[in-house]
C-alpha cells in the first residue's frame, strides 16, 4: 500500500514539474516596433520616427521585474527569441508630462502579449513613446 501511495505522489509531482511557466527555453518569439514622438518644451509635436537603439524590456508571466531586454534596430524593430507559451509584458521607457508644468518624468509604455502555440512569432504591435 505504501508503495502505491509513493508511486502516486511521485507521479503527481512529475506531472506538475512538466508544466513550464512563461520565459526562455522555448521556440517562439515576440516582435514589435517602437515609435518615438518628439515634443518641444511647449509640448508641441515636432517629429515622429522609428525608435533607434531604444531599450525594450520583457516581463515573464506574473514576475514583477524584467526578465530580459533588447535594443531596437535602425528601423525601430525588436524581437525576443526562444520563449515558451505563456503571458508576457513588453515595455519601453518614455517621457510623461507632469501636470501643466514643463517637467517630465519617465513612464513605462507596455503591451500585454500571449504566446499560445509553440514555434510561432507573435507580433506585439507598436509601442509609442514620447521624448
Amino acid at each position: 500500500m505504501k508503495s502505491k501511495i509513493l508511486f502516486l505522489a511521485l507521479l503527481c509531482l512529475g506531472l506538475s514539474a512538466c508544466k513550464k511557466p512563461a520565459g526562455t527555453g522555448g521556440n517562439s518569439s515576440i516582435k514589435g516596433t517602437v515609435l518615438v514622438k518628439d515634443y518641444n518644451k511647449s509640448f508641441v509635436l515636432q517629429h515622429e520616427y522609428p525608435g533607434v537603439d531604444v531599450e525594450v524590456y520583457i516581463v515573464y508571466g506574473d514576475d514583477v521585474t524584467e526578465g530580459d531586454k533588447v535594443n531596437t534596430n535602425s528601423n525601430g524593430e525588436f524581437e525576443f527569441k526562444y520563449l515558451r507559451k505563456g503571458n508576457y509584458k513588453v515595455y519601453a521607457i518614455g517621457d510623461e508630462r507632469i501636470g501643466t508644468s514643463t517637467d517630465v518624468r519617465d513612464v513605462a509604455v507596455s503591451l500585454d502579449v500571449t504566446i499560445s502555440k509553440n514555434k510561432t512569432t507573435v507580433d506585439a504591435g507598436q509601442i509609442t513613446i514620447n521624448k
